[in-house]
């Protein structure tokens, strides 16, 4: 006998998961005592870097500190999606969970950690 069934991960804990990514990659906030370390790494576009430094801080900044996921943006409530303004600017951003490092393939496990590798890309719309 196969086990058919679909995988469905947790949305509040990819949530959690993914704040707590977002805040470690944009903001330097450790993971919290007892929670697991997310790996993953941070990229942007060549268009954000051309914005300078100051744009790039600032955008990180604003990425790092976002609380509100609304429902049209977060469908599934994974706060894997964003957009902040920066300068006037309209900036997005977006997090990719794979199986490993090697960027190969989606996570199979996206809730799991262990088994999860995090690429948050940012943005802007026109880079899409």
């Amino acid at each position: 006998m196969t086990d058919t069934a679909e995988y469905v991960a947790d949305a509040a804990s990819m949530a959690a998961q993914n704040d707590a990514f977002r805040r470690n990659v944009c903001l330097a906030i450790p993971f919290a005592p007892g929670d697991p370390i997310l790996m993953g790494q941070l990229v942007a576009t060549r268009a954000v870097h051309a914005k300078g430094t100051a744009f790039v801080q600032a955008t990180l900044a604003a990425i790092g500190r976002m609380t509100d996921f609304p429902a049209d943006n977060d469908p599934d409530g994974f706060h894997d999606f964003g957009a902040v303004e920066t300068e006037g600017t309209t900036v997005w951003f977006k997090l990719d969970l794979y199986d490993g490092s090697d960027l190969r393939y989606g996570s199979e496990a996206p809730d799991d950690p262990s088994r999860t590798y995090r690429v948050m890309t940012i943005l802007f719309p026109s880079d899409w």
